[in-house]
């Protein structure tokens, strides 16, 4: 080899050794920008969060939750699953349904009415007092099988104060409600009316409990919902057929929420 070929060669060598060093630089920079994407993306979710329930003052405890909802379009209106709402409220005792907003032991009471409901979805929209809470948009993206997505509620109520759980996982599947039987003695009047009514929820690998029930589902990278979290609907549905109800978690598709706005007349950017 020639003087000049070797200088080459030891030149491309180092060459292709400072493209490999920036190579890994470039993977070690970006890692920590994928890993800050859904810490972010919680903290600005967290404060659009609120439990429901009712509240009667001379009740011990004066507050009973009853699942998890958000806020959407200007922050004066709350989505949740309408199985959520009591039937009734012991008005004489000035029971009234309500939102509690806040985080630990701070909790303001905000008086809730409703304003629409969807009973085949599932789903309502409440109209509360106070000050607007920061309102989450609702993705008009395609979802798809495999993407990853988080929700935040109330898993366990609000036993120790308001500390929402954040859980994360990924679209397991895209199904119809009611899934077909063999044989027409499993069929029970909800079901046939589930047949009738049929449309696609959100299969997820995550687990969630029915203090999530009316949890926002969303992309951990921009927040926008995709969905509503709902472990009646489903659980009267599909796992009714099974012995032995698994921890898979279902979620109501966006379309509906915007579905039910339309109806109420509330715009929703």
């Amino acid at each position: 080899m020639t003087p000049g070929g070797s200088l080459r060669g030891l030149w491309n060598m180092f060459l292709g050794g400072c493209l490999v060093f920036l190579g890994f630089a470039g993977l070690l920079c970006h890692r920590p920008a994928l890993g800050a994407g859904l810490p972010d993306t919680v903290a600005r979710v967290r404060p659009s969060i609120v439990a429901v329930g009712t509240y009667q003052a001379m009740r011990r405890p004066p507050s009973v939750f009853l699942g998890t909802g958000f806020a959407v379009a200007d922050g004066r209106h709350v989505i949740t699953n309408a199985h959520v709402i009591p039937e009734k409220l012991d008005k004489s005792h000035r029971e009234r349904l309500a939102v509690f907003v806040g985080r630990g032991r701070r909790v303001q009471v905000r008086t809730a009415t409703p304003r629409a409901r969807d009973d085949v979805h599932d789903l309502v929209v409440l109209q509360i007092r106070g000050s607007p809470l920061p309102p989450l948009r609702l993705s008009h993206a395609q979802v798809r099988e495999g993407e990853p997505v988080a929700f935040t509620g109330f898993p366990i109520g609000m036993v120790l104060g308001l500390y929402p759980v954040t859980h994360r996982g990924i679209i397991s599947a895209v199904s119809p409600l009611a899934i077909p039987t063999h044989s027409g003695r499993s069929l029970d009047r909800d079901m046939v009316v589930r047949l009738k009514k049929d449309f696609d929820v959100y299969q997820l690998d995550a687990t969630a409990y029915p203090g999530n029930s009316g949890s926002p589902l969303y992309r951990p990278d921009n927040g926008q919902v995709l969905g509503v979290i709902n472990k009646v609907l489903v659980t009267h549905g599909k796992e009714k057929m099974l012995e032995r109800p698994s921890g898979i978690t279902f979620a109501v598709p966006v379309q509906h929420v915007r579905a039910l706005l339309r109806k109420a007349g509330i715009q929703n950017p």
